[in-house]
């Protein structure tokens, strides 16, 4: 059997992991839309389904497993596409295991059109993953799944040596296209109408490796674009937080007051372990300085529990200093050991209890520290951008510095930008507003 080229054909999309992801599986998308595929819901039926997979965490694997036997439940005919992450380092456990029909890694997803025609129910699966020091190539993408904003990839790849983590592994190093190309890509965004960039990747401070250039010359001139009203800064590593960066931010009408860092421990014996490249202090030292310059300014903070070694006075000094420092949100994520990396040969584990227990402080810690800048923002005056999502008849949006906002839905609000007042906190937890 092979997919019948006499009728249009049906291709639906799941993505797991970061926004970088899903930047890259709406690239994908539109190859397919381009050759004559019609998109549909992932819920739908379908002649081929294409998974994007993160390989993160144990339980980012996991999820991927479940969602194969979902599709192969309820569409078995259809054949399955494995791409990303886990495809690159897994592929022959995807292969044999789960049954699929094509398993593609870094170098080869944004070429999945090319084997589509190759695919037969009745032979083995295809694997395309390369040795991970071939992935030398850089694939512009970004999301069109909403009409408001975009996530714009500006760079790929890592080359820090975190002891915990398997994203070189997956993703080979550093590298990024011109600041001629991205401002370029931007250019196209904008005259789709789309008002707001949220620049992504896998380490973006490090842009400027493969062209000679810096992250603080890309965000200038990417400012420069007209039609672009507002830019997000997505995940950028505290070392890379220059005063520069902070200082320039701060004073730009379009960069918005909104930071997204990875701290991981707030353990210094835990940071050094985890091979970071900075210890508590110097985090503090950025968190103060966007404060001091950007009192309402954002700041989500990464943090990981359950590292092997952490012992009760290490998880106590992490949640001493979450409590101390002014930030925003918490992100929390449970330590998920991953074959090949350092953190995997350490013998000190924490026991799963242990881990769910510090897990649940942290997380209502984040849930008091958001709910806190909310209030903090009560009567405030902010911009708002209405994204087209529609939610028991509401119309959802953000502020500049990242706070959801909902009012009476009004289909004309879409893709605007308006001056508002934060009134209360709602019982779905945004933000109930006024225009002014």
């Amino acid at each position: 059997m092979s997919i019948p080229k006499n009728k249009i054909r049906q291709v639906a999309f799941h993505t797991l992991g970061c926004k970088l992801n899903f930047s890259e599986t709406s690239t994908i998308a539109r190859t397919f839309k381009d050759t004559g595929f019609e998109v549909v819901n992932f819920n739908s039926k379908a002649d081929i389904y294409v998974i994007n997979t993160c390989s993160v965490t144990y339980q980012a694997d996991k999820k991927c497993r479940q969602i194969i036997k979902k599709i192969q439940h309820q569409s078995p005919e259809a054949y399955i596409a494995v791409v990303g992450c886990y495809a690159q380092l897994n592929p022959e456990e995807i292969a044999s295991t789960l049954g699929v029909d094509l398993v593609l890694g870094t170098k080869d997803k944004f070429n999945i059109i090319e084997y589509i025609n190759e695919l037969d129910k009745n032979k083995k699966p295809l694997i395309y993953s390369c040795e991970i020091e071939k992935i030398d190539s850089f694939d512009s993408s970004h999301s069109e799944a909403d009409r408001t904003r975009t996530f714009l990839k500006v760079q790929d790849g890592c080359d820090y040596s975190c002891s915990y983590c398997t994203i070189p592994l997956a993703r080979g190093k550093s590298r990024n296209k011109s600041i001629f190309e991205l401002v370029n890509e931007t250019n196209e965004i904008a005259s789709k109408g789309i008002k707001e960039i949220i620049l992504t990747g896998v380490n973006i401070g490090d842009y400027g490796k493969s062209t000679n250039e810096s992250f603080f010359d890309l965000i200038k001139k990417l400012e420069n674009v007209n039609g672009i009203e507002r830019i997000r800064i997505s995940s950028i590593e505290p070392n890379l937080i220059t005063d520069e960066i902070i200082e320039h931010v701060a004073n730009s009408k379009k960069i918005l007051n909104h930071f997204h860092i990875p701290l991981q421990s707030g353990c210094n014996k835990t940071l050094a372990k985890m091979q970071r490249r900075y210890n508590r202090e110097f985090f503090e030292s950025r968190i103060t300085k966007i404060k001091h310059l950007m009192p309402d300014a954002f700041i989500g903070v990464d943090v990981i529990v359950g590292f092997p070694g952490e012992i009760e006075a290490d998880f106590n000094e992490t949640l001493t200093f979450l409590e101390k420092i002014d930030a925003t949100f918490y992100h929390v994520f449970s330590y998920s050991e991953r074959a090949n990396t350092k953190s995997a040969t350490m013998i000190e584990k924490i026991p799963h209890n242990v881990i769910t227990l510090r897990s649940k402080i942290i997380h209502e810690l984040a849930n008091k520290k958001h709910t806190a800048f909310y209030n903090q923002n009560i009567g405030k005056e902010a911009h708002v951008l209405f994204e087209s999502s529609r939610k028991e008849g509401k119309i959802l949006g953000f502020t500049e510095n990242y706070i959801k906002v909902e009012t009476s839905y009004n289909k004309e609000l879409i893709g605007q930008i308006k001056h508002i007042k934060l009134n209360s906190i709602a019982i779905s937890g945004n933000m109930e507003i006024s225009f002014l």
